[in-house]
């Protein structure tokens, strides 16, 4: 049996929020399904019996490194390569890279990449040009600042919806935080 999961950074709140309904006024449809967040790894299908290894082996990443400071600011896109306006992020960059590549050598994780990786957070994607424009002006001024204190492994559910699977506290030797989910 087969799963998908992805790993993320939340964005907590008031921006979370904010930048989830930014994408939901952009006419987004992933808004309803898809908080803001920083993807350290894109939807994944796996085999169901790896997750435990997954769970393993992203307690020891989360482990090995130090919480850090990510830094939101402006906007910015993919087009004309993809329909996609974001949010930029300005640091913590390297912590984010640092974090994917080592969540992409896991070896039961074979996901084969479209695009190098960029840490940034969606806020329109797939939406009329007007609505892109008007979204990636609308932000151009957004910042925020905050601690990444860890990262969270979602699964697909039922309905097109993500469910937090488990949390993983960067710089902690514990096992991960289940929250009883």
């Amino acid at each position: 049996m087969r799963t998908t999961i992805g790993i993320a950074i939340d964005i907590p709140e008031p921006w979370g929020g904010e930048l989830t309904k930014a994408r939901a006024e952009a006419g987004d449809p992933q808004a309803a399904y898809v908080p803001a967040h920083v993807t350290l790894l894109g939807p994944t299908e796996i085999e169901a019996a790896d997750l435990a290894v997954i769970e393993r082996r992203l307690a020891e990443i989360a482990a090995a490194r130090p919480p850090f400071t990510l830094h939101l600011r402006g906007t910015g896109t993919f087009r004309p390569i993809t329909e996609v306006v974001f949010v930029a992020v300005a640091a913590g960059i390297s912590e984010c890279e640092q974090l994917n590549a080592a969540i992409q050598d896991i070896d039961v994780i074979d996901r084969a990449n479209k695009f190098p990786y960029h840490p940034h957070v969606t806020v329109a994607q797939d939406v009329p040009s007007a609505q892109l424009d008007a979204v990636f002006r609308n932000l151009a001024g957004f910042e925020a600042r905050f601690p990444v204190k860890g990262f969270t492994l979602f699964e697909h559910g039922s309905g097109g919806r993500w469910r937090q699977h488990r949390d993983y506290v960067l710089g902690s030797a514990d096992d991960p935080a289940d929250n009883g989910r």
